[in-house]
């Protein structure tokens, strides 16, 4: 598990980022970190992996103080891929970029291969194996950097903003490996703002503000709460501002899936009532 104690971090520059925060993540957990631009959303995942200490409170990933670990031994489990890719792509060509950690870490060249065309295949990246990360749209670029985290299969995987520039099949497909790698029992912790994605992955959510934590707990329950949603700058899923204006619904529905399933069982029931009648 990662559990976050007492956490404060201040920048040289004096902004104080992260305010006393407490957190436990457990193991194969599905979080997802909401809230306005310069809430600490990214500092705090920052500190999972030893990117940044903390300078004040502590915390432990799987019983291990980052203070006390290098970023090196922490990134064996703890795969971060950054909000912007060109921050971690430098090779040059796609497949190469990739298989850099493994090679990296000693996997043999059998393994290194099998893995690759993998994590290419599930990300659609294939057909750019061979051309250069910076050739590429936004898009793309934020899942080679995706895959070049994913294949070396860490145990806690921490995407920040991974949506951004995907189109809704590219999402769909993020979606689903998200979902496959957290049945798999892999922690997955994502950055968002990206509301409509949250509702449809339903994972739970933490609402920061100001470096604080103002909400933590279901995402229906989170998501459908307008002075929270407001609170952190964001928007309600526009499911839920649908449905909002129904009366007798309930209140948690974030998705069309559990909408179409809410008001198709609704319409049944209706429907057998004025059978018996």
């Amino acid at each position: 598990m990662i559990s976050v104690e007492s956490l404060q971090f201040v920048y040289p520059n004096g902004n104080e980022a992260l305010r006393g925060v407490d957190l436990s993540i457990q193991d194969g957990e599905f979080l997802a970190v909401m809230g306005e631009n310069g809430a600490g959303k990214t500092t705090l995942v920052k500190t999972f992996n030893g990117l940044l200490r903390p300078t004040q409170g502590r915390i432990l990933v799987d019983g291990v103080d980052t203070k006390k670990s290098s970023v090196a031994a922490l990134a064996r489990d703890v795969g971060l891929v950054f909000q912007n890719p060109d921050h971690q792509l430098f090779c040059e060509t796609v497949r190469d970029e990739v298989a850099y950690s493994l090679r990296n870490f000693g996997y043999p060249t059998d393994v290194v291969e099998r893995r690759v065309t993998s994590i290419l295949e599930a990300l659609d990246l294939t057909p750019h194996a061979d051309s250069s990360p910076f050739m590429l749209s936004g898009g793309e670029r934020k899942r080679v950097a995706l895959a070049s985290v994913l294949v070396w299969n860490p145990r806690h995987i921490v995407l920040d903003e991974p949506t951004i520039g995907q189109d809704y099949q590219q999402k769909d497909r993020l979606r689903n490996l998200i979902v496959q790698l957290n049945a798999q029992g892999k922690t997955v912790i994502m950055v968002t703002h990206d509301v409509e994605f949250v509702a449809e992955c339903k994972p739970r959510v933490v609402l920061l503000s100001r470096g604080r934590i103002i909400a933590d707990g279901k995402a229906g329950r989170i998501l459908t709460d307008r002075v929270l949603v407001e609170n952190a700058s964001l928007l309600q899923p526009q499911i839920s501002l649908l449905l909002s204006s129904i009366n007798d619904l309930p209140s948690d529905i974030i998705d069309v899936y559990s909408a179409r399933t809410m008001i198709s069982n609704k319409i049944g029931r209706l429907g057998n009532v004025n059978a018996g009648l």
